[in-house]
């Protein structure tokens, strides 16, 4: 396993990017095909739309790249997993207003991603977290590896910010 991201992500509007590609993300796009699977939007080509409970501040955030699939650690309150495959040969986790940006030396190929979570509705109701001010108890954690595409799977969720998600995710557009 090797830790490609360990430490403090700016969020705003509650969303953070991976992206092999510049463009741009819709909402809904990022949910299509993921019938009640909200959290992680792969419905885009080469792109995720991570949320998190918190709207606006800095949370903390772990990416990882396994081998093979990681055993699931049920000590996370949040977990969907989505399938993903860079578009280019450099891949990006971002921040929605491109401030920052971290290479994630992906390869071009499928990967199975999971996404955990805890603390979201902490976050939530904190809202907004101000740089002097102490971390919210919301934490996440992107997982990669190596795997033939499947459709998107929600694994567990406990949180009221969680299933408002899920919720969006099987809302028809409009």
């Amino acid at each position: 396993m090797k830790v490609l991201v360990s430490g403090e992500v700016h969020v705003d509007y509650g969303q953070v990017f991976v992206e092999s590609e510049s463009g741009e993300c819709d909402l809904h796009d990022a949910f299509t095909g993921q019938e009640g699977v909200g959290l992680c939007g792969g419905g885009t080509d080469g792109l995720l739309l991570l949320l998190t409970g918190l709207r606006i501040g800095g949370v903390d955030f772990t990416v990882e790249l396994h081998d093979s699939r990681p055993a699931v650690d049920e000590t996370w309150e949040e977990i969907v997993e989505v399938p993903f495959r860079p578009v280019s040969e450099e891949t990006r986790l971002r921040q929605w207003n491109w401030k920052n940006s971290w290479e994630l030396e992906l390869e071009k190929q499928d990967y199975r991603v999971r996404y955990s979570a805890v603390g979201m509705d902490a976050g939530r109701r904190k809202d907004v977290r101000e740089d002097d001010e102490p971390h919210t108890d919301d934490r996440y954690l992107l997982q990669f590896w190596p795997a033939a595409p499947e459709p998107a799977r929600l694994l567990k969720q406990t949180s009221r910010a969680a299933a408002s998600w899920h919720s969006f995710a099987t809302s028809p557009v409009g």
